[in-house]
Formats: C-alpha cells, structure tokens, sequence
C-alpha cells in the first residue's frame, strides 16, 4: 500500500515520552490522531556546486501534500535508529543508496507541534548523487542555494512545510547551510 500512496496507515512508528524514551508504539494513524509523540528524521543534501535539494511532497501525503520541505525526510520506524530511518528514507526517496559515514547530524531537536509533535534528528548530506524520485513521495525536487531558499521562504512561507521552516530558524541547521 506504501508504494501507491507514499504512506501506509498501518505502518508502526515507537510512543516516546518528553525524554524520547519508548513507552509502546502504535500505528501512524493512531499516532497522529491522538497527537502522540515519535521521532523523524530530516536530511539537507547539498551537491559540490553548492546547490540545496528541495523536495516538493507529493500531492497523494497526510501531511503538507505539495509543500516545498527538506531534501528528505520520514517517520522513525519501531525499533529502529535514527540514522538507520535517515538513510532508508534517502533510498525510498531519492533512490540512492548512501552510508552512515556519509551523514553529518547537526541538529536534534526535541518534540515540538511545529514538526508533528515529532523529536527531529537533522542530517547534512554533501556529494553528487544521480537521484530517481518515488512519485508516491515526491513530486519533484528544486535546487537553490542556501540563501536562495531563505529569501524563498521568507516571501513566500505558506508554499513550505512548516518542518522546513522550523528547522530554517535552527541556529546549528543555519550554521550548516552556511546562514549564520
């Protein structure tokens, strides 16, 4: 089902408390309907030319459909770790395969309804990938420089996910991107 709607409902996500400790776990859907704490993972992949990947959310998503948000990101499957989700995620995605000496985390950030009540683990990713979108995903990806995604964002923020602009206003993601 995943594969056709970019999301299954009865995928299984870990219940964690104000500490991001796991108290249970449950389906996506009971997660999101009661407002329960889980974890993501986002990524801001920027290529040798100083280029950042910018992910248009597809149109068929729970979430922000359509919404212009980091390079990739996705929910923490039950028992899995963080960087584990991270690179997972950039396969389902993108379509590329890449290693966890590959990513540079730069951020966590504790529960927050401005991320889906998520705790968020922030990953740089830097290199030149031939990507292959999945279209029950992403819609498209946009390339801009850091700045250019900032002025975007600041004119016109009802087009990004609200994700996005959360973690913009991250003192180590701004540091990351070269924006502070």
């Amino acid at each position: 089902m995943r594969d056709e709607i970019g999301q299954s409902p009865e995928e299984i996500f870990d219940v964690v408390d104000d500490q991001d400790c796991v108290i249970g776990s449950l389906s996506r859907d009971s997660i999101h309907q009661q407002g329960l704490k889980h974890r993501a993972v986002h990524l801001f992949w920027i290529r040798g030319d100083g280029l950042l990947c910018l992910q248009r959310r597809s149109y068929a998503k729970d979430k922000s459909p359509g919404l212009i948000s980091t390079s990739c990101a996705g929910h923490v499957d039950s028992g899995e770790s963080y960087e584990k989700a991270a690179l997972r995620e950039f396969y389902e995605e993108m379509g590329v395969e890449i290693t966890a000496i590959q990513l540079q985390e730069i951020d966590y950030v504790p529960a927050h309804i401005r991320l889906g009540n998520e705790f968020v683990r922030t990953y740089l990713l830097r290199g030149n990938f031939n990507c292959r979108i999945h279209p029950p995903e992403v819609d498209s990806v946009l390339w801009r420089t850091p700045r250019e995604l900032e002025a975007w964002s600041l004119a016109q923020p009802e087009i990004f996910a609200s994700p996005l602009l959360f973690l913009l206003e991250r003192p180590a993601v701004r540091r990351a991107l070269g924006l502070g």
